[in-house]
């Protein structure tokens, strides 16, 4: 484990140009190359694809294109690209110009005289990098800008999961709709049939208002399960960037199921693919880097500074060459006395570092635990969906038969209403672990960084 935490972050920083031979051996190096050159089995680029779901495809393509957190983590990246040539220029040479004129007026024996002048130059300067300071701010901002894009991919990646698990939230709602609709129709079947006898004298008001009681129950029921449809399609609209009620959604009583052919990788792949593990690293070389560059105000730092001016009393004589005057100045600076200011910021710059890699480290072991959850949830989540399909199946042979007995007069309607409501229990279970396992699949190609 502790080899990984160290080569990966290597790896990454050989992609950002970054060196860091001194964090680890050339054995480690070799140790790891072959791992992280392995390229990972499953596609999880596009992995909503394997649902075979057209509704959610769309949906999910609408987001990555459309949802705002988009364009706000494209214009991250602009800014840390923009801000590496910033730090680039300040590896090269700078040259500014400069042009004025000035009217001398004299005044001799009642008469003025004016006399223009015009004067021009060049000026340039340069900071040598001795100690590679400036390499090293280059270096941190080449990291900067690989993590600014592990950020947007890890944005795509998470909105690709949202959105899926709102839409297989939707499914399920509707799904609980249909289902606990069909058991109304039973449940009013039965009512009609108990206050019949109620009013033939052949039961009490007992049956009836009990009957009476489940069916109020399960229309309250509907009526929260309708909210929850609404509210998982308004969010559908904002995960989409949309307005609300913008999106129409087709019916589908279905929750779309993962292809059985994915092959699910092991958690070492996350190091490889996951953009937030990706941007921890990163964000751990720019810290380093900039550790280095602090280090370096402890040199001596090189000027060279030179000017070229001309100057002349008429326009037409500028470029004259009796006019022109140069210097060249090479200046040594170092520092003496501050007061210990170097020496804090290097404190600064080395806590920094150890947060950054504590921060790689929590994100990596996170990373890896977030896969095994997933793969342990969609294994249990299967065979819960075997047990409790062969109970539904089960508990509606049950209620079918109570309710022919019950017409028969051979049992009375506790045990009819008993029975209805253990198979809507159980049908509603078996959504709802269809729904966790579906979503465990959703979670898996997330902790594995697809999306991006």
């Amino acid at each position: 484990m502790k080899l990984l935490l160290v080569a990966a972050p290597l790896l990454l920083a050989s992609c950002a140009s970054v060196s860091l031979e001194e964090t680890a051996t050339s054995h480690q190096l070799a140790t790891t190359s072959s791992w992280w050159s392995e390229q990972p089995q499953p596609n999880l680029r596009s992995w909503w694809s394997s649902f075979n779901d057209s509704q959610l495809t769309r949906l999910v393509n609408l987001s990555l294109q459309q949802h705002p957190s988009i364009d706000s983590a494209i214009a991250a990246v602009r800014g840390a690209q923009a801000q590496r040539q910033v730090t680039q220029a300040s590896l090269f040479p700078s040259l500014d110009y400069s042009v004025s004129t000035s009217s001398n007026r004299t005044w001799s024996n009642g008469n003025d005289s004016t006399t223009p002048s015009f004067s021009t130059g060049l000026s340039a300067s340069w900071e040598a990098d001795l100690f590679g300071k400036n390499q090293q701010e280059l270096l941190a901002s080449d990291a900067a800008v690989q993590a600014a894009k592990a950020d947007f991919a890890s944005i795509r990646a998470s909105l690709a999961a949202e959105t899926a698990l709102a839409y297989l939230q939707l499914r399920a709602a509707e799904s609980d709709l249909s289902l606990l609709q069909d058991s109304i129709k039973s449940q009013e079947e039965t009512t009609q049939l108990a206050q019949w006898r109620e009013q033939a004298g052949t039961a009490d008001s007992l049956a009836a208002d009990q009957a009476r009681s489940a069916l109020e129950s399960s229309q309250a029921s509907l009526s929260t399960l309708r909210q929850s449809t609404e509210e998982l399609r308004n969010r559908l609209n904002l995960l989409t960037g949309q307005p609300p009620g913008s999106l129409s959604f087709a019916p589908n009583g279905e929750i779309p199921t993962p292809s059985n052919s994915f092959a699910k990788s092991i958690p070492t792949d996350t190091i490889r693919q996951r953009p937030d593990v990706r941007s921890a690293g990163y964000r751990w070389v720019q810290a380093i880097a900039l550790t280095r560059s602090a280090n370096a105000d402890q040199y001596p730092s090189l000027t060279l500074s030179g000017n070229l001016g001309l100057s002349s009393l008429g326009a037409s004589k500028i470029f004259n060459a009796q006019s022109i005057a140069g210097n060249i100045i090479a200046g040594l600076t170092g520092p003496i006395f501050d007061a210990g200011r170097i020496r804090s910021q290097i404190a600064v710059q080395n806590a920094a570092e150890e947060q950054a890699f504590a921060s790689y480290r929590l994100t990596l072991l996170t990373a890896l635990s977030e896969v095994e959850d997933a793969l342990i949830a969609a294994r249990r989540t299967q065979e819960r969906i075997v047990t409790v399909s062969s109970a539904s199946k089960l508990a509606k042979s049950a209620a079918d038969l109570a309710s022919q007995k019950y017409e028969a007069g051979v049992i009375d309607i506790t045990q009819v209403l008993e029975t209805q409501r253990n198979e809507i229990t159980l049908q509603r279970d078996l959504v709802s672990t269809r729904l966790d396992n579906a979503t465990a699949y959703v979670e898996l190609y997330r902790a594995l960084g697809g999306g991006w």
